[in-house]
């Protein structure tokens, strides 16, 4: 046996098996030689939660959580975040190599070309009530974005795809701040095209009666750098949702709109506010000690620490620290801030957090920052969409032009009942599955 393969003897029958191992890992078809017999349908895994399969072969983002290392196309995420805009990273992400000063004045002038969206859109978005979750608001529109553009469908043809691509990169952040400004009963503020990418969002978010929205250049760069840090992170929920919905050949609009409801989840995009939640239970830092407590006993979970990836210091996670500094300088300083910072000090001096491997995760902080800039907490999963829809276009991209991906049809293990005959309704007795309230 060479070490490009893994000898298995199967117990059930002493047969042995040598299979081949691609990129270090085993191709879930190479088990499905191992049969007891021939009428066996052939050996499957079995991964709740993907804990441990890999769905695909991606060069976009590479993570090593031992180590805390996060890379986009290759790049340390602490240069990209120091260096660059949002928009050379979207390029970057969605290109494969950072643009050029002549390649990123095009990218962006496409990108701004399509910041507005159709007034049948915007009456779409007038017919939500006063007190519609924000992140729902978003998901529809996104998808109704289907009906404004059926080319979206055509996803073979390039043109078409890059098309697409930009027009949502460029939407986005519209909708999201119409989102912001119906919940608010404001009206909405049209795109300012002579505006950065998050300069203009802020525009439309919190402009008023005021000729020109003066943007401060702190928050703006802070706002880029959240989104930069949120831009992708390889195969998570919402990611795994664009490939599965995608390799449908559905539009992406459509996908992406799957994909933000998967981010919807307070296990996911809405970590950030169970933080606050759970920094406003906590109330002040001599009260930490007992919520310490609490969570060692299984009372309660500390939010914003660990990660199913990083099993180290989430890498995000200083950055975002050093971001919070820079807008409290400019907004005042959030109480929030001085418990977050003893309550890690504190867990990360702890012998059981430390063996649990427990580290302050990207949401640790996030929310707080958001918080401080403005935002109610219902906005905090959009604004995680905005950075991400061009992550889930980018892996959607390298999804449709990957020759082995299929329409994603995972396998499962069946539980239940064998074959049985229908019994008369006068013979048959109750047996709900499911109680009743």
């Amino acid at each position: 046996m060479g070490n490009d393969a893994i000898r298995i003897t199967d117990a059930r029958t002493d047969a042995q098996y040598e299979l081949p191992l691609f990129k270090g890992a085993v191709r879930a078809m190479e088990l499905r030689k191992i049969k007891t017999g021939p009428d066996d349908f052939g050996m499957m895994t079995y991964d709740p939660a993907f804990l441990n399969t890999a769905s695909c072969q991606s060069a976009i983002t590479f993570i090593d959580g031992d180590r805390g290392i996060l890379r986009y196309r290759g790049y340390p995420i602490e240069q990209l975040a120091q260096h660059c805009t949002y928009l050379e990273v979207a390029y970057l992400l969605l290109n494969g190599e950072l643009p050029t000063a002549a390649e990123l004045k095009e990218w962006v002038g496409a990108v701004t070309y399509h910041t507005m969206i159709h007034e049948t859109t915007k009456k779409f978005l007038e017919g939500f009530r006063y007190d519609a979750h924000p992140m729902a608001m978003f998901v529809s529109t996104v998808a109704a974005l289907a009906t404004v553009y059926p080319d979206a469908r055509n996803v073979l043809d390039g043109n078409v795809r890059a098309l697409q691509i930009q027009r949502l990169i460029g939407k986005v952040p519209t909708i999201a701040a119409y989102c912001y400004r119906h919940s608010l009963g404001y009206p909405y503020v049209y795109p300012d095209n002579d505006l950065a990418y998050t300069e203009n969002f802020m525009n439309m978010l919190w402009r008023m009666m005021e000729r020109r929205y003066q943007v401060n250049p702190v928050l703006a760069r802070a706002l880029d750098v959240l989104f930069i840090l949120h831009a992708d992170h390889e195969q998570n929920c919402s990611t795994n949702v664009m490939r599965a919905v995608g390799s449908s050949q559905a539009d992406p609009f459509l996908s992406t709109a799957a994909s933000a409801a998967a981010l919807s989840g307070p296990l996911h995009g809405g970590a950030n506010e169970e933080v606050l939640k759970m920094l406003d239970e906590i109330g002040s830092k001599q009260n930490i000690p007992a919520y310490i407590e609490k969570v060692k006993s299984g009372q309660c979970k500390l939010m914003g620490f660990g990660h199913r990836v990083y099993k180290n210091f989430d890498p995000r996670a200083s950055i975002i620290k050093w971001t919070a500094e820079q807008v409290f300088e400019v907004v005042g300083r959030n109480p929030k801030l001085d418990i977050a910072l003893e309550l890690e000090r504190i867990a990360l001096e702890d012998e059981y957090f430390i063996k649990r491997k427990l580290y302050p995760n990207v949401d640790f902080y996030s929310g707080i920052i958001y918080q401080a800039m403005g935002f109610k907490p219902e906005m905090f999963t959009v604004l995680f969409a905005i950075p991400r829809t061009v992550g889930w276009l980018a892996q959607w991209q390298e999804m449709i032009t990957d020759p082995e991906q299929k329409i994603a049809r995972p396998r499962q293990i069946y539980v239940g009942h064998e074959a049985r005959d229908v019994v008369p309704m006068s013979k048959r007795t109750s047996g709900a599955l499911i109680p009743s309230d």
